[in-house]
């Protein structure tokens, strides 16, 4: 893991230009760390942009950081002079992040699923009402998948915005009616806690409707932590943050990783100060895509 330590130019570049994008998105994950018996550790990640490459303007870019806690003070600190919108599941530790906050759609419509199966077998209920109205807005977000900023927004304000509203009331009227406790309750009580973060989006042509990308994201960390199980030291998972990073970004700008990261091996010790031009939007060398 020694070789990671020669990716810190490119990760730091990576995470200056993160803090520049109006968006991000985070999620956190567990990873057992040997050394940090004590303690349990989490890797979590930021991300901007998309999964594969875009003309939007918006960099592609992932980044994971390790911690020894789950403490909202991480992203408070990662996150230093960010001014944009931090889009998150429910988590209250995000709140600490000074800055506007956006929610998670998929988070509100899985408490529905969750409400959906404790119902009576073949019978329809409130759970489904909601499911299917919440669907009605991830087909709006199909859509208009293709369009600029601006013409999401004008979309959201004609289409988007009377459903949100006409959940909201059905949430409302819901929440005197169902058990607070029940599976149901729950559901309902989440979305209308959520509420003014889950319908950041409709205002905002820049943020998603679910924090899915960051979701997307630490999924390849998750699968490849059933396979390695553990980090020895913090300076193990320290590295795999970088190398998790180096790799994860230059899939989201199209490249293929392996030949980028041993083309960093070559280039980076010639000129390691001279990071930009070997961040995964600028590269262009055809062995590499």
């Amino acid at each position: 893991m020694k070789s990671a330590t020669l990716f810190k130019p490119i990760t730091e570049k990576l995470h200056h230009y993160l803090l520049e994008q109006p968006v991000i998105q985070a999620d956190e994950t567990t990873l057992n760390v040997l050394s940090e018996y004590k303690a349990k550790c989490y890797m979590w990640v930021y991300c901007t942009g998309s999964d594969s490459p875009n003309s939007n303007g918006i960099k592609n870019i992932v980044l994971y950081d390790y911690q020894n806690n789950r403490s909202g003070r991480c992203a408070v600190d990662y996150l230093a002079d960010f001014q944009g919108t931090l889009q998150a599941d429910g988590y209250s530790g995000y709140e600490q992040v000074n800055v506007e906050l956006a929610g998670c759609m998929a988070h509100a419509r899985r408490k529905f699923m969750d409400a959906k199966k404790a119902q009576p077998k073949n019978k329809s209920g409130r759970a489904d009402w909601a499911i299917s109205h919440i669907k009605k807005l991830y087909r709006i977000e199909k859509e208009i998948k293709p369009l600029t900023v601006d013409e999401k927004e004008v979309v959201r304000e004609e289409k988007s915005k009377p459903l949100l509203e006409k959940l909201k009331q059905w949430l409302d009227k819901s929440a005197q009616q169902v058990l607070p406790k029940s599976a149901i309750g729950a559901a309902v009580n989440y979305a209308r806690n959520q509420w003014s973060k889950l319908v950041r989006y409709a205002d905002n042509g820049n943020i998603d409707i679910d924090n899915n990308r960051a979701e997307r994201a630490i999924k390849p960390f998750v699968i490849g932590r059933k396979n390695w199980m553990f980090s020895s030291t913090s300076n193990g998972a320290n590295a795999s943050a970088d190398l998790y990073s180096i790799i994860e970004t230059a899939k989201a700008n199209g490249l293929n990783p392996f030949n980028y990261v041993n083309y960093l091996l070559e280039e980076l010790p010639k000129n390691p100060d001279d990071a930009e031009a070997l961040m995964p939007w600028n590269v262009v060398l055809k062995d590499i895509v």
